[in-house]
């Protein structure tokens, strides 16, 4: 059996599938993210640990990523 890796900032959902629907990094897929801007990465573990972002499907199918507005960095 293989073992599922969970992600620290999308859980169960593969990265590559989770796109980010803000800012100066809007489409970028959140491993796309991680490879590139590793502090940005470290900064959305931290905005998930505060519970200050939420993961919606949108009618499209895709996975987009939001962060609450009034922690944006």
């Amino acid at each position: 059996m293989a073992q599922k890796i969970v992600s620290p900032v999308t859980g169960i959902l593969e990265e590559d599938k989770v796109y980010v629907d803000f800012g100066e990094h809007e489409g970028k897929s959140v491993l796309e993210i991680a490879d590139t801007l590793p502090d940005y990465y470290s900064y959305m573990i931290a905005a998930k640990d505060q519970g200050n972002f939420f993961i919606r499907r949108g009618k499209d199918k895709l996975f987009r990523l939001y962060i609450t507005e009034s922690n944006r960095v």
